[in-house]
């Protein structure tokens, strides 16, 4: 793709995605759940297509590829979290099915990340320890069934180490663009899950947190996508 045509598509794409997740998100919340579905799909499909235009022209193949294969997990992880609204009687393994296909696609962000980083050892740790602050702080809020613990376990510890790792590269080499898009990236998607979990099994369900969840997700996904370009 030309250089010229590069921004006004990428800024259409992301355009296309953010009024496709503004609309489900209305639709969403009045409970029109097969529609919802649909266009949630379609705007993980927007970050999907974004994710593979820049790694079209990506020099480094590799990470590429990786954030690549996150972000199809993450669109599959967003179907199925929603589609448990319309199947209701297979409610909890469709979530579950869902938090593993994210897992799954923040393990691929992280291998993509590991090789940049000057001290992977050390984030792993730090990003550990903050995944037993917020593991804490949630089972003591909240009561989990106990396929919810084991998989929540991994999942916080999945994104809080992948985070930790983009952090710690963006400040090794604070100039770069790919790595504050990623970090930016990952912080936003951090800060989606844990409001998404306080919002999913706090006592009442609150628009405002859902509106604020799935922004900084979209956000987060957004970024991590368009840091492939700039790799």
């Amino acid at each position: 793709m030309s250089s010229f045509l590069i921004f006004p598509v990428f800024c259409g794409i992301i355009l296309v995605g953010a009024l496709l997740q503004l609309s489900f998100i209305l639709v969403e919340h009045r409970e029109k759940y097969v529609p919802a579905v649909i266009l949630k799909g379609l705007a993980s499909v927007c970050f999907v297509i974004l994710g593979l235009l820049s790694f079209g022209i990506c020099e480094n193949v590799k990470f590429g590829r990786m954030v690549l294969l996150g972000l199809i997990f993450g669109a599959l992880g967003d179907i199925l979290l929603n589609l448990r609204f319309v199947v209701k009687e297979k409610a909890q393994p469709i979530f579950l099915a869902g938090i593993a296909a994210f897992l799954v696609g923040h393990i691929l962000y992280l291998v993509a990340l590991i090789p940049l980083a000057t001290n992977p050892l050390l984030y792993a740790i730090i990003g550990l320890v903050l995944a037993a602050v917020l593991l804490t702080i949630i089972f003591k809020t909240f009561e989990v069934k106990i396929a919810f613990k084991i998989f929540g376990i991994f999942y916080i510890g999945a994104i809080s180490v992948m985070t930790v790792m983009a952090i710690g590269n963006f400040l090794a080499l604070a100039g770069n663009i790919n790595r504050i898009l990623y970090a930016v990236g990952a912080l936003a998607f951090l800060i989606s899950d844990v409001v998404l979990i306080f919002n999913t099994f706090g006592k009442e369900t609150k628009f405002g947190m859902r509106i604020t969840n799935l922004a900084f997700y979209y956000l987060g996904q957004i970024l991590i996508a368009l840091s492939i370009l700039f790799i």
